[in-house]
């Protein structure tokens, strides 16, 4: 399938260093008794140097299994994935990531947890555990560093594992899908806070989300997948300056390119019998 890319909107910089990310020509198909399942069809994509980037899509289109191919957990069949300017392709350990579950571990306190991946890779600096006491303090779990995670909410659980992917010693962040689990009313506090976090912390992120609204709230370019082998439909440059408030969802702009997303996004599910997430 060959790629198409359609530029809503696009708003051009001039980038100097090398992107963060830089995914180029990347396919993948398994095998399963004998059946061959084509998965990514040619999938090239960018992250520049404190981009905020996201992935919408239909299920089953390949979207996880790309992170795992750039988090080295799975190798293309074809393709090329850098990170600033060097090859990573099929290299682990070279990401930040954060599923769409908290994963934290259940014998460890939330401070230990946000400090697990410098742990493993051995990078803990003094001073780690302030620096971790102040950002728990910044995002709302001051008094809670020796509490268990069976001990807090799930958008508490969710801050805190985001915390440990941001406080990780890897640059590029990848994002999961890591509000899927939460409430309507959580899932809205936790893209306020997410905003307000990025802009303070600006990492290079590449997040997954079905959420159209979402996407285009947080991100500075959407990339639009295809069904099953998952290409890049569209790549949209999203237009509003940061930082970013809650009016922006209500304006003339956001709801045309929210309309627009919705209409591709109905195209693509409707092969498989889905609606679009709003």
């Amino acid at each position: 399938m060959e790629q198409r890319t359609t530029e809503v909107i696009s708003s051009p910089e001039a980038h100097t260093a090398p992107p963060a990310l830089e995914v180029s020509g990347i396919s993948k198909s398994f095998t399963h008794r004998r059946r061959e399942t084509n998965v990514l069809n040619n999938v090239s994509l960018k992250v520049e140097q404190q981009e905020f980037v996201s992935i919408v899509g239909p299920s089953g289109c390949g979207k996880s299994t790309l992170f795992h191919m750039i988090g080295g957990l799975v190798k293309p069949d074809a393709g090329t994935i850098l990170m600033n300017g060097k090859i990573v392709t099929g290299q682990r350990g070279e990401i930040s990531y954060m599923p769409q579950q908290p994963a934290l571990f259940p014998w460890r306190t939330i401070e230990d947890n946000v400090l697990l991946a410098g742990e493993i890779k051995g990078t803990l600096r003094d001073g780690a555990r302030e620096e971790a006491r102040h950002w728990l303090a910044k995002v709302g779990l001051s008094g809670f560093e020796h509490a268990y995670p069976h001990m807090l909410s799930g958008g508490m659980q969710q801050r805190a594992a985001f915390l440990r992917a941001l406080l990780a010693p890897q640059e590029l962040m990848l994002l999961d899908e890591p509000f899927s689990a939460l409430d309507a009313l959580t899932r809205s506090e936790m893209q306020r806070w997410l905003l307000e976090l990025w802009e303070e912390n600006r990492r290079s992120v590449l997040f997954i989300t079905h959420n159209i609204e979402e996407a285009l709230l947080l991100s500075n370019r959407i990339y639009v997948f295809s069904g099953r082998p998952g290409s890049i439909l569209h790549t949209v440059d999203v237009p509003f300056p940061r930082p970013r408030r809650d009016e922006i969802t209500d304006s003339p702009e956001f709801l045309k390119l929210k309309r627009q997303l919705s209409q591709w996004m109905r195209e693509e599910q409707a092969k498989n019998g889905k609606q679009p997430s709003k």
